[in-house]
């Protein structure tokens, strides 16, 4: 269980994703699986569907 608020957990979920497409157009393909997996660990913490990543 998560100490961050919904709130939190939510702004770094956006962060993530953010980061995600940065190192995609670098094709920074270590970063990229490195922010797949956060993304798809605070989804399971909010609840919400799972993304499916192809790296």
């Amino acid at each position: 269980m998560s100490t961050y608020t919904t709130g939190q957990t939510w702004g770094a979920l956006r962060k993530a994703w953010k980061a995600y497409k940065i190192a995609k157009v670098q094709h920074d393909n270590a970063k990229m699986k490195e922010y797949s997996e956060r993304i798809r660990t605070l989804q399971t913490q909010l609840g919400v569907p799972q993304s499916t990543f192809v790296i």
